[in-house]
């Protein structure tokens, strides 16, 4: 197995090892799911792997799961709306659009995406903390 502990190494590779693997995996998970994905979804979901993987790290201990991924979905929602409003709306690139789900706004966000981000949050609080351990200690 890869083994990448050393307690004097730099953060910058495990950071970058983190963005690549949120990226891919949230790519991957798009592919599976809806049949294809955007290279800008790599980098929407590395940036909030990596934001939601830091609050974990620094508030985890003291906040019950269950808000840490409410907190989550409100990261990933507020970058869904941000990208969409910079890439489907601004450079009508029509990449996603929830128009015909119920309680969205401007097409970009939804109620029940907003709660399917509230369990994948939970899943990368989960993994963001193995892969931490296993790869860094």
């Amino acid at each position: 197995m890869l083994q990448l502990k050393n307690k004097n190494q730099s953060k910058i590779p495990m950071q970058l090892f983190l963005f690549y693997f949120y990226g891919a995996t949230y790519v991957t998970i798009e592919v599976f799911s809806r049949g294809h994905s955007h290279w800008t979804m790599f980098l929407l979901g590395a940036m909030c792997g990596l934001i939601i993987g830091a609050l974990n790290e620094k508030i985890s201990w003291e906040m019950p799961f269950e808000l840490q991924c409410i907190i989550g979905a409100i990261v990933i929602t507020l970058g869904e709306f941000i990208f969409g409003y910079i890439l489907n709306i601004k450079l009508g690139l029509n990449i996603w659009d929830y128009s015909d789900m119920p309680m969205n706004i401007m097409g970009q966000i939804c109620l029940p995406f907003t709660l399917a981000w509230c369990v994948l949050s939970g899943v990368c609080i989960v993994l963001d903390d193995y892969l931490r351990y296993w790869f860094y200690d």
